[in-house]
């Protein structure tokens, strides 16, 4: 413990040395977080990190509200919303509302805004947050119509979790990139939220202040801190160092051993709590990446059975992490442990192994890009049967470029779901035959139709019928292993009064100072 916190101290000392004078904490009115992630793309429809979750919701209003006690939907920037028909919604719009850019807000934006990311050039990141959506049409001066391409029950929770409204042409002026195509993602970011953009130096910094006419009496409140920044940090220790010297006011990942000693050593407030995201393997089931040991569901499944799961999520991941079966999590509508499982049993795995022609077992490459001593766990279990692996751990964009190119035997990767509470986020977005599907382009065709079923289906029960069949069928084959739900250690200052939420969506718009 001692030792723990001189070297810590140390290194905070040695860093704010070095490192150029950063403005943060309550004697600026600026709240600064960070993470290991860069961002160079400041748009929630073109960056799919959790940063950009985060930011989108600072940023970016939507149309709908989640409360997260009650879990009813509340009026954001629709103050009414009426089911016409399965496929059809109406809905009327609040007045008084204005863009950052001092453009006033209406139903031509929301009209605009669907109709330009369920176009099939739209180019938006995660597609089934918008593949629902058919189009809209304006239908009178504070109203607008939504037209669904089949009936999907979960509508309500995307419109308030993933569909951001931008202003009007907000898109039209995108530059042509090298593609040829509009590059939207170098549009300036423009929203109605309760902060507004300021600045982005990519991989270092993203910069807002607080939007003075952002609307009041809405579901999150009128902005409290003046300025709220966000840093790029890639080293841990580096990030806890800035957090001690005030560098820093929040961050988020700390290592749970890092967090318990913080903890003791005081000065700062840290805090374990459940989220939404989840941990995976994903298995090169087509055999594209050319080392084709995963098309064996017999090495898939000896793979599951050699990791203990259940030793990562209690001694490395946080008291609030659960092991999971099934690919989905199981605060999502309507997920299911009721599915083949792999409990961890080394011998059966070195069976399996001898079975499918590897008693020796055999070399591979694993992709990572999170939590590098998660998945050090996972080599370190695999090795003991046999199987060494060869870690290539990098940036999120970079190994989604490579998966959506089939050039990975193994990633080890994480979800979030865009924390919306249904399996339509999940287990539709990597089993429907997309880019992410380890199948491959089209998928497993039994697994599509049953998800194409929930989906559209109006009827809660045949939606948890058809999505338990998928679910079992996926744990069969063992496309994935489903490895654990998250907990995240947050790490903050004593002058933020600042409180986590289970959906992993940090709520900066309604921090304060103490």
């Amino acid at each position: 413990m001692k030792h723990y916190a001189t070297t810590l101290l140390a290194s905070a000392a040695a860093i704010g040395l070095l490192a150029s004078p950063a403005l943060a904490g309550k004697s600026d009115d600026t709240l600064t977080w960070s993470t290991d992630r860069e961002v160079a793309v400041v748009d929630p429809y073109y960056n799919n990190t959790r940063e950009l979750v985060i930011m989108g919701h600072l940023g970016w209003d939507a149309l709908l509200f989640r409360n997260l006690e009650t879990g009813e939907y509340e009026p954001l920037l629709a103050t009414e919303w009426e089911w016409v028909d399965d496929t059809t919604m109406d809905l009327t719009l609040r007045e008084g509302v204005v863009f950052h850019d001092g453009t006033t807000f209406g139903p031509e934006d929301v009209a605009y805004t669907v109709n330009h990311v369920a176009g099939e050039d739209s180019g938006v990141l995660t597609t089934n947050n918008v593949a629902w959506l058919e189009s809209a049409e304006v239908t009178g001066d504070n109203t607008v119509r939504l037209h669904l391409d089949a009936p999907f029950p979960a509508a309500l929770a995307y419109l308030a979790g993933a569909i951001f409204i931008v202003p009007e042409g907000h898109y039209d002026s995108a530059p042509t990139g090298a593609d040829g195509n509009p590059d939207y993602t170098q549009v300036t970011p423009v929203g109605t939220g309760p902060y507004k953009w300021t600045d982005t130096q990519p991989g270092e910094y993203v910069h807002w202040e607080a939007n003075e006419n952002y609307f009041e009496g809405g579901p999150k409140g009128t902005p409290s801190i003046g300025k709220i920044n966000f840093r790029t940090l890639k080293e841990p220790n580096t990030q806890l160092a800035e957090l001690l010297t005030g560098g820093v006011d929040w961050i988020w990942d700390v290592p749970k051993d890092q967090a318990e000693r913080l903890a003791e050593r005081g000065g700062v407030q840290v805090e374990n709590a459940k989220t939404m995201r989840v941990s995976y393997l994903t298995f090169d089931v087509g055999g594209r990446s050319g080392q084709e040991y995963f098309s064996n569901p017999l090495v898939r499944k000896a793979v599951s059975h050699a990791i203990d799961r259940d030793a990562i999520a209690r001694n490395l991941v946080g008291p609030a992490s659960v092991v999971i079966h099934a690919a989905c999590h199981p605060d999502q509508f309507p997920c299911t442990s009721d599915v083949p499982q792999y409990e961890y049993d080394p011998e059966k795995a070195k069976a399996l192994l001898a079975e499918a022609g590897y008693p020796d077992g055999f070399e591979f490459d694993l992709y990572a890009y999170r939590q590098r001593e998660f998945t050090e766990a996972v080599i370190g279990d695999l090795a003991r049967v046999g199987i060494q692996a060869n870690l290539s751990f990098m940036q999120y964009r970079a190994l989604r470029d490579l998966i959506w190119g089939g050039e990975t035997p193994v990633a080890h990767m994480t979800w979030g779901s865009n924390s919306i509470p249904d399996v339509s986020a999940i287990t539709s977005h990597f089993f429907s035959g997309g880019k992410d599907d380890p199948s491959g382009p089209g998928g497993d065709p039994a697994v599509v139709e049953l998800l194409k079923t929930g989906d559209t289906s109006v009827d809660p029960a045949a939606r948890e019928e058809a999505y338990g069949e998928a679910l079992t069928m996926i744990a069969e084959n063992a496309y994935w292993l489903p490895m654990f739900t998250y907990a995240k250690y947050y790490a903050f200052s004593e002058d933020l009064d600042f409180t986590p939420t289970p959906d992993e969506i940090p709520r900066f718009y309604s921090a304060s100072w103490k």
